[in-house]
């Protein structure tokens, strides 16, 4: 079978515009896929360059693909099951700085360079006063990124024109403002100079970025997956349908990174559809979103409430209901109808953006918990409930009382129904390899969270409802404040519990909704 390459997609030389930290499957089929679209449009022409940010495995697969790679996105789109697989084209050179340490660094030298993207975990963002400039390359991603800016500004002597865009997509707030502080840092930890770090701080441009699309990465069974596309690709990614990156930027950058109004089909090569779930709603804004804004909270509270707030508000329920995944949730009509209600009489209501938009976003988000080809386990979601729950759902409950002078009675249950999937099966059962054990119609499961927090459940859930909830919603170090005092949350709280306890979650819920 024939191994895809330049020769197969026909890709041509581009400027190198956009130099990449990280060579994982999201970036992949994130960013890289939306300049593939933009370039084919003739709104950017720009290459990607990837450098490799750990010295961990190598880029073999890349070498021998001529970077060349497929994206297959899979879901409801126009209201059937789909998979549209795309040839990637927009990356043209994969470098190892451990081992081409030249190579990389002659990236800087590169006058139509302006871009530099990346994602090297959510830890990667951090300054070591151990990393060191004469290193080849420095260990740490802020301290790769300032030694690659100071060639850049040596190699053209200054030049206000040469500055970079940084377009961080690591899952911390504020990336941007977090990775140029990490490179001031290191600045004066290294004694670049005044004039260095006026021109990093004048002429380059640090955007804090917002990120979503669930990339389900390598889909398995390579030869079968082959055979469909027609040629080998040990690099193909999957992915959904929906992305969303929202660019916080002190200046507008939007003209120079056209990527406003991308389309998934969008010259999409090698479409192929799966077999059609007919009557399947179409999924609002299935394609890419790329929004340009000073501000980038609004849209991460829309997301944070929304999205992970409605995984969080239902999953445990769903699961005590009996469904095993999101797509069974969504196919449960008890359970959809209570997230449904959740999302646009109780969390909506407490957002700042226009209704419209908001709704839009619910929409779309309900489809991707439709979509058949990803299996989201609701005991994946169930990981760190408390801790969750406090951050999802916890603003949307108390800006609810705040705006309306009543309790949202589906958040509140979902605090009765997480206590009720916390409670393990005995009380004699202890934590073991740092779970409690629940018990699910004769079926044992892992609660997992904080040790403090197993510990409460463990000790505390012997007691009546009322008392349980008490205690519960009276831990400070659990939700930052004691529940208690918010005006008839114990009260509901613990009636919920007992209801779940008396009669099963699933009559508990009927009553809720």
């Amino acid at each position: 079978m024939e191994i895809l390459g330049k020769g197969m997609t026909g890709k041509r030389e581009r400027p190198v515009r956009v130099v990449q930290f990280g060579e994982g499957n999201f970036l992949r089929a994130f960013a890289d896929y939306m300049i593939d679209i933009a370039n084919q449009r003739g709104t950017f022409d720009g290459d990607i360059v990837i450098v490799k940010p750990r010295e961990s495995g190598g880029l073999e697969d890349f070498h021998r693909q001529g970077c060349q790679y497929t994206v297959s996105l899979r879901g409801i789109v126009d209201g059937k099951a789909q998979v549209l697989n795309r040839q990637i084209t927009s990356v043209a050179d994969a470098v190892n700085p451990y081992t081409e340490y030249d190579r990389y660094r002659e990236l800087a030298e590169i006058d139509t360079l302006r871009f530099v993207v990346s994602n090297t975990t959510e830890a990667g963002i951090v300054f070591d006063s151990k990393d060191r400039f004469e290193l080849e390359p420095p260990v740490t991603f802020p301290g790769k990124l300032t030694k690659f800016l100071y060639h850049r500004y040596e190699a053209f002597r200054g030049d206000r024109d040469k500055g970079l865009v940084m377009l961080p997509v690591e899952l911390i707030d504020d990336n941007g403002s977090m990775l140029k502080k990490c490179v001031m840092q290191f600045i004066r930890h290294w004694k670049l100079g005044e004039g260095f770090r006026a021109w990093v701080d004048e002429s380059c441009v640090f955007a804090s970025t917002l990120v979503d699309r669930i990339v389900t990465g390598y889909p398995g069974e390579e030869q079968k997956e082959w055979e469909a596309l027609g040629y080998e690709d040990r690099l193909l990614v999957t992915a959904e349908p929906y992305a969303l990156w929202v660019i916080e930027s002190p200046v507008d950058i939007s003209g120079e990174l056209p990527l406003e109004g991308l389309s998934s089909g969008e010259g999409t090569s090698a479409a192929k559809c799966a077999s059609s779930v007919e009557g399947s709603p179409s999924m609002p804004g299935a394609g890419p979103q790329v929004i340009f804004t000073a501000d980038q909270r609004p849209y991460k509270q829309r997301k944070v409430r929304i999205l992970n707030g409605a995984h969080t508000s239902f999953a445990l329920a769903s699961f005590l209901c009996g469904n095993d995944t999101v797509k069974e949730s969504m196919e449960d009509g008890d359970v959809r109808d209570f997230m449904e209600r959740t999302i646009f009489d109780e969390v909506i209501p407490t957002l700042a953006l226009p209704e419209e938009e908001l709704k839009e976003f619910a929409g779309a988000v309900i489809g991707r918990f439709e979509n058949p080809y990803v299996k989201h386990a609701l005991l994946s979601i169930s990981l760190n409930s408390v801790s969750k729950w406090r951050a999802r759902c916890l603003p949307s409950l108390l800006g609810h009382v705040e705006r309306f002078g009543r309790l949202p009675k589906r958040l509140a249950f979902s605090l009765a129904a997480l206590m009720a999937f916390y409670c393990p099966s005995s009380p004699d059962r202890e934590i073991q390899g740092g779970a409690l054990i629940g018990c699910r119609n004769g079926q044992e499961y892992r609660i997992m969270d904080d040790r403090v927090v197993l510990e409460f459940f463990r000790d505390g859930c012997c007691q009546d409802s009322r008392s349980l909830a008490a205690a519960f919603l009276g831990r400070e170090d659990f939700f930052g404040q004691d529940l208690n005092r918010t005006e008839g949350l114990t009260d509901a709280v613990s009636g919920f519990l007992e209801d779940i306890r008396e009669n099963g979650m699933r009559a508990a819920l009927c009553r809720i909704s």
